[in-house]
């Protein structure tokens, strides 16, 4: 297991910076996650930690190495892509041994590793088909055995379920978890899906316009957000006034809706008939979930509406429905 250290770098193209100034500090065996919209810089700062591209500025190291000017080749990193990258012409099993020859390993020993690594994602019986006798799932544990098969010191991911469906997708997530957890692999992730970062990471990093908003656990992340662009990116925000005048967020779990006019609490949330007076505007069911989209008294048509979740245990409201919404103190945290 390897470490990872970023420090101050950055990555410009003209007057545009792709990454500006990021420090990072990932501990050995530590799962990490670059989660940021189109444009964040989170693929450019992967390529960086790959030497694919090289800084403009700062300094890389891995396992306590500076590898700021040292090759891809030089860096032992195991790297999986959105598009798999798979030999067509080749067997599964050549495809995860190719690694190992490019590295002269050879005969006995590395058909073993390769076996290994397959039994690992599960594709034990498969090493005779070809990348187009299986499915995208399968061809993405290929890519993953491919990586790791040669024991690099660092594990690199860049969007790697985002081609597969979502049922899929959350499979695969639990797996790449179960993966990374028994080889011990330090990991970057880079995504743009929020529930893959806030499911799979020890801790997330949020990036935006090449700058990093936010280093933290994704519970930390999620309940308390570093600014109002973090509060808004991971999942529903809802925005409030704080008495001080300061802008709080509370989030949608933590809304509590009930019954207008002292009745009894609505889907257990809450006590009825206290809080501010609100209508259904939508009512979405989510099976364990109902999300209700709420205006309250005294806002404008067409203003944000409120989001509140709660757990279904009956009937979910209509829109149009008069509710009561309300929250503790200590589930709004300040944002700027």
């Amino acid at each position: 297991m390897s470490d990872i250290r970023l420090e101050g770098v950055s990555k410009r193209y003209g007057s545009v910076a792709a990454a500006d100034s990021v420090d990072l500090a990932v501990a050995p065996g530590e799962f990490v996650t670059i989660l940021g919209p189109s444009g964040s810089g989170k693929t450019t700062l992967l390529s960086l930690i790959a030497g694919l591209t090289a800084p403009t500025a700062g300094r890389i190291f891995i396992g306590g190495r500076n590898v700021t000017r040292a090759t891809a080749q030089e860096r032992n990193i195991g790297l999986v892509f959105q598009s798999y990258a798979l030999f067509p012409h080749m067997s599964v099993l050549e495809n995860v041994l190719f690694p190992l020859g490019v590295r002269r390993i050879t005969g006995p020993d590395a058909r073993g590793r390769a076996l290994e690594a397959l039994k690992q994602v599960r594709l034990e019986g498969l090493e005779n088909r070809r990348p187009s006798q299986l499915s995208g799932g399968q061809q993405q544990r290929v890519a993953l055995a491919r990586a790791v098969v040669f024991k690099p010191d660092i594990l690199l991911l860049d969007e790697p379920l985002g081609a597969l469906d979502r049922k899929l997708r959350e499979e695969l997530q639990v797996e790449l978890k179960q993966l990374q957890r028994t080889l011990g692999i330090t990991t970057i992730l880079v995504t743009h899906d929020q529930e893959e970062a806030l499911s799979l990471s020890d801790r997330i990093m949020v990036l935006n316009h090449g700058r990093t908003q936010q280093v933290a656990s994704p519970a930390e992340a999620y309940l308390r957000p570093a600014n109002r662009f973090v509060a808004e990116f991971l999942g529903i925000a809802n925005f409030v006034t704080l008495a001080d005048g300061r802008q709080g967020v509370v989030r949608p779990e933590r809304v509590k809706l009930s019954a207008n006019g002292g009745g009894g609490p609505i889907d257990g949330a809450g006590r009825g008939g206290t809080g501010t007076p609100a209508r259904v505007v939508e009512a979405i069911y989510l099976g364990q979930m109902v999300r209700y989209h709420l205006a309250l008294q005294g806002t404008e048509d067409g203003a944000p509406a409120m989001v509140a979740a709660v757990p279904f245990v009956g009937p979910a409201h209509s829109p149009g429905a008069e509710v009561m919404v309300s929250w503790e103190s200590a589930d709004v945290w300040p944002v700027t």
